[in-house]
Formats: C-alpha cells, structure tokens, sequence
C-alpha cells in the first residue's frame, strides 16, 4: 500500500509540470489529478480552455469537498463544490472554488501556470475589443450549454466559455446556464476579490468585486 500511495503522489507531482504538444495552439496542461486541459493562445497570453477542476493542491493535499451550505458560508479556508451538488456537472462545467483556493500558497494550478491577476484579465479583455463586446468572443456558441439567446456569442478567441453559474457565499447554488464567473489572484480588500463575470443575454464582461466565500469556475493562464 505505501508503494502504491508513493507512486501515486509521484504522478500527481510530475502531473503539475506543463505536458504540451508541439503546436502551441492545441497545448495541453495536465493537472495534479491527471486532467488534462486544452489551451488556447490569445494576444500575448496562453489561456486554459476548460474550467479548472482539480482536487487536490500541488503539494498533493486534498482541496476539501464541501456540500452543505452553513459549512461553506462559515469557511476561511480552500474548497471546492460542484454546481447543485450534482457531480455530473462537473462534467462540463469544472469546479467553483472559493477565493482561499485560489489563493493558497501550495497552488491549485499546474506548475507553469497561475491563476490570472485582475490586471491579466483586463489585458484579454481589452485585447478581445473591449468590455462590451469582449464576453461574446470568450462564449461558446449556441445554446446547447448557454441559456436562449446567449446574446453575441462567436467564441471567435477559442476561450470556450460555459456558464456553470457560481455558489453564494452563503452557500446558495445559482444561475448555471445564465452565468460565467471566473476569479481573479487580486484581492480588493481583507472580504473581497475581483472577479469576472459573463452572461446569456448580451456579449459584456463586468467587473465585480465579491465575498472571498463565493464559489467561483477558475481558468488559469501560463505563466
């Protein structure tokens, strides 16, 4: 059993290593338990192209699962849910992490890649044309996954974004099919952090600044 348990964290270490192919447009990035990512180059910056959806930090330490809503609202520490507690979401749509996931020193990310700053997100966004068009570059196209009429959507970038909707601080699951919401690494203030959001009605990208507790998808940039 030890040498299975050793062989196991082996692999999850070297799995935090960037695996890629050789063209830089169809890249991979494998993560700690193996899941392997798609990548997508846009302007200057190498974006996932699927939602984060690891369990376990790059030092091999469990990211706890945690369901019931009280128990997430009262965190101050990492953690990841599932959209609806519905583990066939996870599927499609990754994770949602809380913001001290995403800002734990033994990484959620694979090594070679960071969770992107408020400041990265701006750079795609502006890249992309701006906050008023830029959201329906960055959504996949149809209504298969985006609720009717997934206003503006072209995916002309390759980000491939999906709307897994996001979990409320106070533990409340909402808007799967109508929302996108990725957190930043930049924190606002000692409750708050930036975070990006996009939704089925129009082809916008809006800032907010939201409770650490939020449970949030994550994309990660390369570094």
């Amino acid at each position: 059993m030890t040498t299975l348990l050793t062989a196991f964290f082996l692999l999850g270490f070297l799995s935090c290593e960037k695996d890629s192919t050789s063209s830089k447009d169809n890249e991979t990035v494998t993560d700690i338990d193996g899941n392997v990512y798609n990548t997508v180059t846009i302007g200057d910056q190498v974006w996932m192209a699927e939602n984060l959806k690891v369990t376990h930090y790059c030092n091999g330490d469990a990211i706890p699962k945690v369901i019931g809503d009280s128990d997430w609202e009262n965190l101050a520490s990492g953690a990841y849910c599932i959209n609806d507690n519905n583990d066939s979401n996870a599927v499609t749509y990754g994770f949602l992490y809380n913001w001290y996931a995403v800002d734990d020193s033994r990484d959620i990310v694979p090594e070679g890649w960071h969770v992107p700053t408020d400041e990265e997100w701006q750079t795609l966004v502006d890249y992309l044309g701006g906050s008023g068009v830029a959201g329906g570059k960055l959504k996949e196209t149809g209504t298969t996954h985006w609720n009717s009429p997934n206003g503006g959507a072209t995916n002309e970038s390759g980000f491939s974004a999906l709307p897994g909707g996001y979990r409320h601080h106070n533990g409340r699951y909402t808007n799967m099919g109508y929302n996108a919401r990725f957190w930043s690494s930049t924190e606002h203030d000692n409750y708050d952090a930036w975070n990006r959001l996009l939704n089925s009605y129009n082809s916008g990208v809006y800032r907010f600044s939201n409770y650490l507790h939020y449970g949030f998808s994550v994309r990660c940039v390369r570094d």
